[in-house]
């Protein structure tokens, strides 16, 4: 593999890294409700007889700040729905008024904060290591290319070089995105 293709497919994999824990991050309770902590749950409709994520069943909107509603498309869904909502691993007690789902979020307490935080700092360590391997992955594709006199020790040199500031680049981009996370946790 050319070392220009291997740098380019190491600065992939590591955008890709990136956007994984935004998305995965999205998913965190923070003080406030966001849609994004429910909208992926997979919730079984009897009437259509398969699982379907909540966003596909309904709109979600946040009302008050601590406070998530789920309109259903399909009145019919609504038990469905709330029933997908008391066995998931929220745990927060839906309300059902009969048109409409609300889920309240309890303010969270200083122990779940420092869980939540743990949590956070997991996945980005995770991410960190995948940042690492795509760096591993293109030094590998240099080393071979120098060893195959495709290019000249200073050229796999250079690269590695360019590789290692992507790779600080990336785990520092990570370290902001955590730190940002941190702190919207933290804030009661």
């Amino acid at each position: 593999m050319p070392i220009a293709t291997a740098e380019k497919d190491c600065i992939a994999k590591m955008n890709k890294a990136v956007e994984f824990l935004k998305s995965e991050l999205r998913g965190v309770r923070t003080g406030r409700a966001s849609p994004a902590l429910i909208d992926h749950l997979k919730i079984h409709v009897t009437a259509y007889s398969s699982t379907m994520e909540l966003r596909e069943l309904g709109t979600i909107s946040v009302p008050e700040p601590t406070t998530l509603m789920v309109k259903p498309y399909d009145p019919t869904t609504l038990k469905d729905i709330d029933k997908g909502l008391q066995s998931s691993s929220l745990g927060i007690t839906p309300v059902n008024d009969g048109k409409s789902i609300r889920l309240p979020f309890p303010p969270l307490s200083g122990e779940r904060r420092q869980q939540l935080i743990a949590q956070v700092k997991s996945m980005a360590e995770t991410q960190k290591v995948a940042v690492r391997n795509a760096r591993r992955d293109a030094n590998k594709s240099a080393d071979v290319a120098e060893k195959a006199k495709s290019v000249s020790e200073d050229e796999a040199r250079e690269m590695k070089d360019r590789v290692n500031k992507l790779t600080k680049k990336f785990e520092d981009e990570i370290d902001v995105i955590v730190a940002a996370k941190t702190k919207e946790i933290e804030e009661v």
